[in-house]
């Protein structure tokens, strides 16, 4: 027993080296940083947001769940977030996330997909909310 609490104590520690803002102004950056529509940043916020409420989960854990947003599939969190804080838009993700009023690009989207891809298989079934830059948003 004590030696499964250490394990757990020590994973523990490393696997949240990190905040939940800087995951989520992260996944701001890295799925819509380099798009300069207005709103584009913001939608991605708004998903999050969205799912996050809808599900009864952190916006960092909607963020990191497996297969939710491309930037976290098969990546590093911490060298995910080291890039992000890297990049020029860095403190206005951060000032997106610590907004107190959230946006509305999206109509109330949950799920988005960027364009230029082949339409997700979940698509079909969803109602198009809105195109901001490459992103089209539904929910």
């Amino acid at each position: 027993m004590k030696l499964y609490t250490a394990l757990f104590i020590a994973l523990s520690s490393t696997a949240f080296s990190y905040s939940d803002r800087d995951v989520v102004a992260s996944t701001l950056i890295l799925e819509a940083g380099g798009e300069y529509a207005e709103g584009a940043m913001e939608s991605v916020h708004e998903v999050v947001y969205n799912r996050s409420m809808k599900r009864n989960k952190s916006m960092s854990a909607v963020c990191l769940q497996a297969w939710q947003f491309s930037c976290w599939n098969e990546n590093d969190v911490d060298t995910n977030i080291a890039k992000a804080q890297n990049h020029p838009r860095w403190h206005e993700a951060m000032k997106i996330v610590d907004t107190a009023q959230m946006s509305n690009f999206t109509n109330g989207a949950d799920h988005y997909y960027a364009e230029y891809i082949d339409e997700p298989y979940w698509a079909a079934d969803m109602t198009l909310t809105n195109k901001v830059g490459k992103h089209l948003f539904f929910k």
